[in-house]
């Protein structure tokens, strides 16, 4: 690898992958130490393909969801299967990850724009501007959707197809117009305890001794030809569990593990303090 090799947006490959390993190092104990991040199905990270992969989400705050991405991506690929014990695998990151986010957000201080070097692809937010959401929504820049189709061709790309932290907000048209339009493999991830470990933009922890759990699921099967953007957008919202249905029915058996779940929390926050 050339000192100087850039990736497809102009960053320098040697600088990108020491940003990497210093956030990874920096940041690890925010999942295996101050709090546990529980993994399931991570030995689907490793068998999917160099490029054209797309990570779907539910989204909690602005960075920690994508700093735990990262980590889980690189233990699994390192052969740690649901843990991300020993973090040297971020030594040797994979160096074609980006994600997707709002341009406002990684403009918002040297921090972010510093974090953005690692893969971000911004974009401009054409239905919200400023923390609110608008009235009149803006034309969607062409560029965007190029940026993610150059990212889907040089690696995987992360989105969190909701476009906001808050819970069971619609999911976004774009998102589903890309799935149809590039074919990428679709991945599912849930994810929940992160809003209650770190401050909105996930810079900060807020409270120790938080369960955070990250499910990886089985790549999502499209009908390409027939299946229609809205039908596209539904099976995103069951995929990534936001689906207004998640409000109204509530199983039994998740019920009792949220139940069990909160024991642990509260067992582990008391016998902290």
């Amino acid at each position: 690898m050339g000192l100087f090799k850039k990736d497809p947006f102009g960053h320098i490959i040697f600088i990108k992958k020491w940003l990497i390993r210093w956030f990874g190092f920096l940041t690890h104990q925010r999942y295996k130490g101050f709090n546990e991040l529980k993994i399931e199905g991570s030995e689907i990270i490793k068998n999917l393909p160099d490029r054209n992969v797309l990570f779907i989400s539910n989204h909690q705050t602005y960075f920690a969801d994508v700093v735990a991405m990262f980590h889980v991506f690189n233990a699994s690929l390192k052969g740690r299967i649901d843990n991300i014990n020993n973090v040297f695998y971020i030594w040797n990151p994979k160096l074609n990850i980006y994600y997707v986010s709002a341009k406002e957000t990684m403009q918002s201080g040297i921090l972010p724009r510093i974090m953005g070097y690692t893969g971000a692809i911004t974009v401009e937010r054409t239905w919200r501007e400023k923390g609110k959401d608008i009235t009149e929504k803006k034309a969607v820049n062409p560029n965007d959707t190029e940026n993610i189709k150059k990212a889907l061709e040089d690696g995987w790309v992360i989105t969190f197809p909701q476009g906001t932290t808050k819970s069971f907000k619609p999911v976004r048209k774009g998102t589903a117009h890309i799935i149809k339009e590039h074919k990428p493999i679709v991945v599912p991830i849930v994810i929940d305890g992160f809003r209650r470990s770190f401050d909105k933009k996930g810079l900060w922890l807020k409270k120790k001794g938080i369960l955070q759990t990250f499910t990886i699921k089985k790549p999502l099967e499209f009908d390409y030809e027939n299946e229609t953007i809205d039908e596209i957008v539904e099976k995103i919202e069951y995929a990534i569990e936001q689906h207004p249905s998640f409000l109204k029915v509530i199983p039994a058996e998740v019920i009792e593990s949220d139940v069990k779940l909160n024991k642990q929390r509260r067992y582990k926050v008391d016998n902290d303090y």
